[in-house]
């Protein structure tokens, strides 16, 4: 199973959030369970190339 590490906090009356790899991208929902179906939708998105010129964080391992 793929595991998608996501930021959330809650903002006044609102949940905020978004996908650790990409962190331009926020999302906002009514409550924690809302976000986290709009950050799964925003990952799909992301996922099928729907969002051009998307940034994402990446790691380099160095060589042993």
């Amino acid at each position: 199973m793929n595991v998608v590490k996501i930021v959330v906090w809650e903002e006044g009356d609102a949940w905020v959030g978004y996908l650790r790899d990409y962190p331009d991208y926020w999302r906002q929902g009514d409550s924690l369970d809302d976000l986290k179906e709009h950050l799964k939708d925003l990952h799909a998105d992301l996922s099928a190339g729907m969002i051009p010129g998307a940034r994402r964080i990446d790691v380099v391992r160095p060589p042993c």
